[in-house]
């Protein structure tokens, strides 16, 4: 009586197994197949590293006649470790006293430059910014002289903030948060002269655009002028606003990954163009907000007839209903930087 019971029992619970399998979501269940698509959406794959460079191996001159610090083929990987803006002139504890020291001598040192192989003057730059990390800490500041508004405020001022590779934003006042959103603020290639140049403005071969538009994700174009391109990247912006009116970001040590491609035959560009999964856009420096507006306006006219077809009005039309004008930055004399942004929703190709 016992076995058949035990026998019986054993039976059951088989059953109930079998029910369970059958109830279990398999790989075709759609429920767990869109699950996983979205995973996919929102956990891009970054590239596996092939070169690193330190944050010792830098400059602060745009010049063709610096020497490269590495040699890469088309395509390749980079891993670059950035140093703030200053140089290491100001630590987590200083104050506003250590303005007062404050050398411009190496301000804004970008690490490279990075030789890629096969480009030649009149090719085009591909950069894909992979992963922007904070490392470290940041500061922000206010110099006596400098910024937008230097007749308004001209008693030094220096905020430093701790970060690290998690941290998502900084506390700025009791109640006023600030996330943060990092990246380059410096990134550019050699121009066609032996001239050391200030870093300070922005240029045709991108330099100091301090465009926060250029995070994670965005791939950025520059027209070469020298073989090899000469490609160096730094300033970092742990967040900054639109125009930087101040004339300081949040200046912090990162690390950047990078994929750095030729591209030959195709359109050629006079300075620094970007895109992003949502919109297109070039750059354009001058030095007033008008020269600069209008030379943006020009460079996306040109970008619509070439790359879409438009004819000259019509591209000039579409930029009045659709374009975007953005101040990227005001306080690099001699020079300033203004995007303008096109959807590629409108454009039809996203």
């Amino acid at each position: 009586m016992k076995k058949q019971y035990l026998f019986t029992a054993l039976k059951g619970l088989c059953l109930l197994l079998v029910v369970a399998a059958c109830n279990t979501p398999t790989d075709s269940d759609p429920a767990q197949e869109e699950e996983t698509e979205v995973v996919e959406e929102t956990s891009p794959t970054i590239p596996e590293v092939q070169y690193t460079l330190t944050k010792d191996q830098t400059h602060s001159k745009f010049s063709s006649a610096i020497e490269p610090v590495l040699r890469v083929p088309s395509g390749s990987v980079i891993e670059a470790f950035t140093e703030d803006a200053s140089d290491e002139q100001f630590k987590l504890d200083s104050d506003a006293s250590a303005l007062e020291q404050l050398s411009f001598d190496p301000i804004h040192p970008i690490t490279g430059p990075v030789y890629v192989e096969g480009a030649e003057v009149g090719d085009v730059l591909k950069v894909k910014l992979h992963k922007i990390d904070v490392v470290d800490w940041g500061w922000t500041a206010i110099l006596p002289g400098f910024g937008f508004l230097p007749e308004d405020f001209k008693e030094p001022y220096l905020r430093t903030f701790p970060m690290n590779e998690g941290t998502k934003s900084v506390p700025f006042t009791d109640k006023v948060n600030v996330p943060l959103r990092p990246f380059p603020g410096v990134m550019g290639v050699a121009p066609a002269t032996e001239e050391m140049l200030s870093t300070i403005p922005p240029r045709a071969n991108g330099g100091n655009m301090d465009d926060p538009h250029m995070i994670e994700g965005t791939t950025v174009y520059f027209p070469v002028f020298v073989e090899g391109g000469l490609f160096s990247i730094g300033d970092g912006h742990a967040v900054q606003g639109m125009g930087e009116v101040c004339g300081t970001g949040l200046e912090a040590p990162m690390r950047i990954v990078y994929e750095i491609e030729v591209l030959k035959g195709g359109r050629a560009i006079d300075e620094p163009e970007y895109e992003t999964d949502d919109y297109y856009a070039v750059t354009a420096f001058g030095t007033s907000i008008d020269e600069a507006a209008k030379k943006a306006v020009r460079y996306m006219v040109k970008y619509l007839q070439t790359e879409h077809g438009l004819t000259a009005s019509e591209a000039y039309a579409l930029c009045s209903l659709a374009g975007d004008l953005q101040i990227a930055e005001v306080v690099d004399v001699p020079h300033m930087l203004v995007a303008m942004h096109m959807s590629k929703e409108i454009l039809g190709i996203k």
